[in-house]
């Protein structure tokens, strides 16, 4: 009688769960993505123009927001704010739709469960991808816009999105509007695959919540979770990020730009400017990520987990 209760047993737990359609991972993706953007877009801002920073002309955080506060208007704090929320909903909808996909591939035919391996893996493929397909020409015009200094609107060279699009096609190609599209790829992918993995592993470790378990975690616990899983990101991307920025960012003059591709920026910025500068803006950015992740994280999972609750729960 306990061997038959034993194999019974057996035979449910080897049985794989239902897992969540990617459908809907890209779903909540979006909607956290929305709430991240509209939170967090002066810190992101700020971010810039310190990466952009080459004379000293901002002494820090505060410094700078306050600068470009009192010289250009409270709302230069939010410019390249449209540009910014498309990216960041687009980004995440396309990251948590491909990270699932790309997790069924690595899931063990039998159990139904994926591993760390295979969640790192899965998290740099949705990286790469987001980085090609989204991220690379939205960040683009959103640093040409938040580059740029200035009260008038008239005498700006941008007017917006669409225009600056525009311009980069006419006076760069339209592969000016993939310039840096390297170090993003390398840091976007390094950050996804560490990102998917922390993320459910502070989850199992601090709340023992597993994906299909039908456990809603509270807002503040996805928070914990998410800030925790985005702190590691910048601290090991942080130079891909500079010259991501700065190869964005230049514009070429007489047919000629500074830096001539990924590995030429770093070495020249570590040559000009030392070797601390491959890390500018990695405070704002540990002030901007980190949040996010929480911010985005705590949307996201309740959608996730109010489907778990009403289509996965088992009785």
């Amino acid at each position: 009688m306990n061997q038959d209760a034993a194999q019974e047993n057996s035979n449910v737990n080897s049985i794989p769960k239902k897992s969540i359609p990617p459908y809907m991972k890209a779903l909540s993706g979006s909607l956290g993505g929305i709430m991240e953007a509209a939170c967090l877009q002066p810190i992101d801002v700020i971010k810039t123009r310190l990466q952009l920073d080459r004379s000293g002309q901002y002494k820090g955080i505060l410094h700078c927001g306050s600068t470009i506060a009192r010289s250009e208007g409270v709302r230069a704090l939010w410019k390249g704010l449209t540009p910014f929320a498309t990216h960041l909903t687009l980004k995440y909808t396309l990251r948590m739709g491909s990270n699932a996909l790309l997790q069924s591939a690595f899931k063990d035919s039998e159990t139904g469960k994926i591993s760390n391996h295979g969640r790192f893996l899965s998290g740099f493929g949705a990286g790469v991808l987001e980085a090609v397909v989204i991220v690379t020409p939205f960040e683009v015009v959103k640093i040409r816009l938040q580059q740029q200094k200035g009260l008038s609107h008239e005498l700006l060279k941008y007017r917006g999105p669409v225009h600056c699009a525009g311009m980069i096609i006419k006076e760069e190609g339209f592969r000016g509007l993939w310039a840096g599209v390297t170090p993003t790829i390398m840091r976007n992918g390094t950050n996804q695959s560490v990102m998917f993995t922390a993320k459910n592993s502070f989850d199992v470790l601090l709340w023992k919540k597993n994906e299909g378990d039908g456990k809603v975690l509270l807002p503040w616990q996805s928070m914990i979770s998410g800030f925790l899983a985005g702190t590691a990101g910048p601290i090991c991307t942080g130079p891909f990020d500079v010259v991501k920025t700065r190869l964005m960012a230049q514009v070429k003059v007489g047919g000629e730009v500074k830096y001539k591709g990924m590995i030429h920026a770093i070495r020249t910025i570590h040559a000009e400017e030392g070797l601390v500068a491959l890390w500018k803006g990695l405070l704002p950015r540990l002030m901007r990520i980190p949040p996010g992740q929480a911010i985005m994280w705590a949307v996201a999972d309740q959608v996730i987990g109010l489907y778990e609750r009403r289509y996965l729960q088992t009785s």
